[in-house]
């Protein structure tokens, strides 16, 4: 499935694309974090030793935050897609920022969902916040029971939020 094709669902309002999210913040993290860790090397291996370490871990941080950011995009494609298709009502999708978080914003008629997490690769995170109830779990874990995932939140958002 790519993500920036549109859904061919017709029952939405939901366009079907979910915005791309590379954080400026965490690379400047990443780069002055990579920064620091090189200047180490100057009086140990000169200069030469400082730029290969720098650009070494900078390139590294800068892979796992983009790595991170596709595995969460694709996560909330993933789950907005399977509301979308178990007949939710999606209006947009929005890109926002909070903290050191990555995080988009679903807006439905029950209210606004955010969908988001900490987007490094080795220690990403997903979590999803709806009227200030927040949950929290390993990415990896949620991409192997995506179906599970969506389908309790679709229970408690969709079904028995529209309730209360």
């Amino acid at each position: 499935m790519q993500l920036e094709q549109p859904s061919q669902s017709a029952s939405t309002a939901w366009n079907g694309t979910v915005p791309n999210a590379v954080d400026a913040r965490v690379l400047g993290l990443v780069v002055v974090t990579a920064g620091l860790a090189a200047s180490i090397n100057v009086p140990y291996g000169g200069l030469p030793m400082a730029a290969a370490a720098f650009a070494l871990l900078a390139g590294g941080g800068v892979a796992c935050h983009l790595l991170g950011e596709r595995k969460l995009r694709r996560l909330t494609d993933d789950l907005v897609e399977r509301w979308s298709a178990a007949g939710g009502e999606i209006e947009a999708v929005t890109r926002s920022s909070n903290g050191m978080q990555t995080e988009w914003r679903v807006h439905t008629p029950e209210g606004e969902i955010v969908i988001g997490g900490i987007a490094l690769v080795p220690i990403a995170r997903l979590s999803v916040e709806w009227r200030g109830i927040g949950d929290t779990m390993a990415a990896s874990e949620a991409a192997a029971n995506i179906d599970r995932v969506a389908e309790s939140l679709y229970r408690e958002i969709f079904e028995f939020g529209s309730n209360r």
